[in-house]
């Protein structure tokens, strides 16, 4: 599988459920905003982060890799062929998906060891 390596650090936030979506972050690369019952989750990146952004927990320092190209809804397994090389690497991930294609951050700690796992696996990334 095509992989592109994002050039931006993200920060993964979690808000109260019933904050107002903010508009901060909002810019160049990934920025995902997902509501649920329980909460508030914002990826954005690190640089576009308010001093004061109140959220409830923040997590800074994540790089995103970018499946390349549009996948179709009939495809299956395409998260699994990437989960699966590093979850057996150690590697923790946080999960976004869009209408055309996913997104797997890791941690910035974690990106040679993700890179190496990925690569091993048969996945082509850009870097």
């Amino acid at each position: 599988m095509e992989l592109l390596l994002l050039p931006e650090v993200y920060a993964v936030c979690r808000l109260p459920a019933a904050a107002e979506a903010p508009a901060w972050g909002a810019g160049a690369g990934l920025w995902s905003l997902t509501r649920s019952a329980e909460e508030l989750s914002l990826v954005c990146a690190e640089d576009g982060l308010p001093a004061d952004v109140g959220a409830a927990v923040l997590s800074r320092g994540w790089r995103a890799i970018r499946v390349a190209g549009t996948l179709d809804f009939s495809l299956v397994g395409v998260l699994a062929s990437l989960a699966a090389p590093l979850a057996e690497a150690g590697v923790s991930i946080f999960a976004v998906s869009t209408y055309d294609t996913d997104y797997l951050l890791v941690r910035a700690a974690d990106l040679e060891t993700a890179v190496i796992a990925l690569r091993s696996a048969g996945h082509h990334l850009e870097a």
